[in-house]
């Protein structure tokens, strides 16, 4: 019998490591390979393992999120499938927002009521990766675990910066801390797999991925008042008893929590044999766009992943993401970057009087370079403008930009002059 599953996404707080991806929108509504959403990746995998029913928890700059949601995922009447919004809300019981990612969930709990449901899936809204949930809960049911918790080998490096957990050689988790610091690790190892030991990665981090039986989450919420579940909630509940599992995950697997992480997952795609495959038989769901194809003129290109209606005349494209509606005019060249795209197009009327009046059009311009960027949507890049990234930049927050690991990061809706260099 096919297990009662409903899925709680976490819309995600500020994303303050994102900016300025993040000035105008929450993390899981930040674009990501051209046309997708990063809310899209937990939804796709849920709606690919057979569990419909889902619930995106938003707060901050949900605004874009929940217009993508509700514009992207809709079911026939019959299949009584859903992807709803629960948003933060102040009430007679609490007049404070979410506070972390258990008090996010145990506020929502109310709500919850109107299911019909026997476990609980809690995804995180800003990772990448494909992982077939059935497995998972097949797991936690056939070792009647009271919590499941999705793992990944990572190397020392690494550890410090998540959950590290200690198992048993039966998978029942024994002890957990949350962003060890590296004088304590060597004691943290686990088994792991012999791949996974050559490349160094002996250390079990959680992926922030939770499966829970429903009266188990209910009751801890009851004993414990943490706000985190990383932090308070899983640490706690496996020092009281809890029967706590590892499901470990041999998949790729990041966490888009940084300008560098974000930047390099995108950059990744275009490789020839990429980490995340947009290829497989299990497809990535998102808004339907009618948009026309992309039109390529004259172009060198190289290692390019190319969304839908863009207009390419530029010299060269090489190991770059190009997303809908991308205009890159004659002689330009961009490589090593993301560019967002647009949400609209100009009339060629608009187009020719700001070229009349030296305002630049959306996209970019003639005769531009652009290397090492990421130039977020509706930006527009005048002609003759040089964009080179790299280590030499310092970091630092600029009106029409910002630069963060020597990624510049041109902003949503800037407007970068002709001839401006920055590099």
């Amino acid at each position: 019998m096919k297990p009662n599953v409903i899925s709680i996404v976490l819309g995600g707080g500020r994303g303050s490591r994102l900016f300025p991806l993040t000035h105008s929108r929450s993390k899981p509504a930040v674009p990501i390979a051209g046309k997708y959403r990063l809310v899209d990746i937990p939804i796709s995998n849920c709606l690919n393992s057979g569990y419909n029913k889902i619930l995106v928890l938003t707060q901050f700059n949900s605004a874009s999120l929940n217009s993508h949601i509700k514009n992207s995922y809709h079911f026939d009447i019959f299949s009584k499938g859903f992807v709803d919004i629960l948003a933060a809300e102040q009430n007679v019981d609490s007049d404070q927002w979410y506070q972390g990612t258990a008090d996010a969930v145990r506020q929502s709990m109310k709500h919850l009521d109107k299911y019909q449901y026997d476990y609980v899936l809690i995804l995180s809204g800003d990772q990448l990766y494909q992982m077939d949930f059935r497995e998972m809960i097949e797991c936690h049911i056939a070792n009647k675990g009271d919590v499941t918790i999705a793992t990944i080998p990572v190397n020392s490096k690494d550890a410090t910066g998540f959950g590290i957990l200690k198992a048993s050689p039966e998978g029942e988790i024994e002890s957990f801390v949350e962003k060890p610091s590296s004088d304590v690790l060597e004691s943290w190892k686990s088994e792991v797999s012999e791949k996974s030991k050559k490349e160094g990665k002996e250390y079990l981090a959680s992926m922030g991925i939770y499966v829970f039986n429903k009266k188990v989450l209910k009751r801890i919420f009851d004993e414990d008042p943490g706000d985190d579940f990383g932090k308070d909630l899983i640490p706690n509940a496996i020092a009281r008893g809890y029967k706590t599992l590892s499901f470990q995950y041999d998949g790729y697997w990041t966490d888009i929590g940084t300008i560098e992480s974000f930047y390099e997952a995108n950059i990744d795609l275009a490789q020839d044999l990429p980490k995340f495959n947009l290829f497989s038989s299990n497809p990535i769901y998102s808004r339907a766009r009618m948009l026309p194809p992309s039109k390529i003129m004259g172009s060198y290109v190289q290692r390019a992943v190319f969304a839908d209606g863009c207009i390419i005349m530029a010299d060269k494209i090489e190991n770059s993401v190009i997303g809908n509606r991308t205009r890159v005019d004659k002689g330009s060249t961009v490589i090593n970057s993301y560019i967002m795209g647009a949400d609209f197009y100009q009339e060629a009327e608009e187009m020719v009087e700001n070229e009349s009046q030296g305002i630049p059009n959306l996209g970019i311009g003639k005769y531009c370079y652009i290397d090492k960027a990421i130039i977020d949507k509706n930006a527009r890049i005048g002609n003759h403008v040089s964009i080179i990234g790299g280590k030499h930049l310092q970091d630092g927050d600029f009106e029409t930009h910002s630069i963060k690991d020597g990624i510049v990061v041109v902003k949503k809706n800037a407007v970068i002059r002709e001839n401006t260099q920055i590099s």
